[in-house]
């Protein structure tokens, strides 16, 4: 159960940061030659706000959720139920990791088609 207490604080104060990006340093790379730097920065802003509609909580939640009962069914398979609550602690960590990867990875997606949209060459 604590396992499962971290997981969503660790989903609420994701949730809760202003630019992910910034925070985990996952900034897009764009080649700057010839560009307006004033110009990009705006119109970054403007991709950050798109981005801001994938609920990052929300996924990580739900991952989490998913991992606690499909460890939770696992453990009780095999072990008792002390077996199970633990696994269940377990899958939901694992699962928090692997949701807020991918709301993370989405994020990313969605930053860099709407930079490249706009006209910037984005890198990665």
């Amino acid at each position: 159960m604590r396992n499962l207490s971290i997981a969503i604080l660790v989903a609420l104060t994701t949730a809760a940061c202003g630019s992910i990006e910034e925070f985990i340093g996952a900034e897009p790379v764009v080649d700057m030659q010839g560009v307006n730097y004033a110009m990009y920065h705006a119109d970054l802003m403007q991709c950050r706000d798109y981005a801001d509609q994938v609920n990052v909580g929300r996924q990580i939640a739900v991952a989490a959720t998913t991992g606690a009962a499909a460890a939770a069914v696992a453990g009780a398979s095999v072990g008792n139920s002390d077996t199970a609550k633990r696994l269940a602690g377990l899958g939901a960590v694992a699962g928090s990791v692997k949701g807020a990867g991918r709301a993370l990875d989405e994020r990313q997606r969605v930053i860099g088609n709407c930079l490249s949209g706009r006209g910037y060459r984005v890198l990665n």
